[in-house]
């Protein structure tokens, strides 16, 4: 699927992948897409990871109101 090379590159932020690439390496790593953007965006901090997952579902409502709302 991806070489060492384009792994390592990812590793190193040297690149970034698309939103398919992401799906497929989740797909091998066997996590949903969210819970990896989750680990990169609050690391292994639980009070950060909670913090963040309420904002997300904040947010959701909010668009899913937004767009139920004629």
């Amino acid at each position: 699927m991806s070489s060492r090379t384009y792994m390592s590159s990812l590793e190193r932020d040297l690149k970034s992948p698309t939103l398919h690439k992401l799906t497929e390496l989740c797909e091998v790593m066997e996590v949903h897409p969210l819970t990896l953007l989750t680990l990169a965006y609050a690391g292994d901090s639980t009070d950060k990871t909670d913090e963040l997952l309420a904002r997300v579902r904040q947010e959701l409502e909010a668009v899913l109101k937004e767009r139920s709302t004629p």
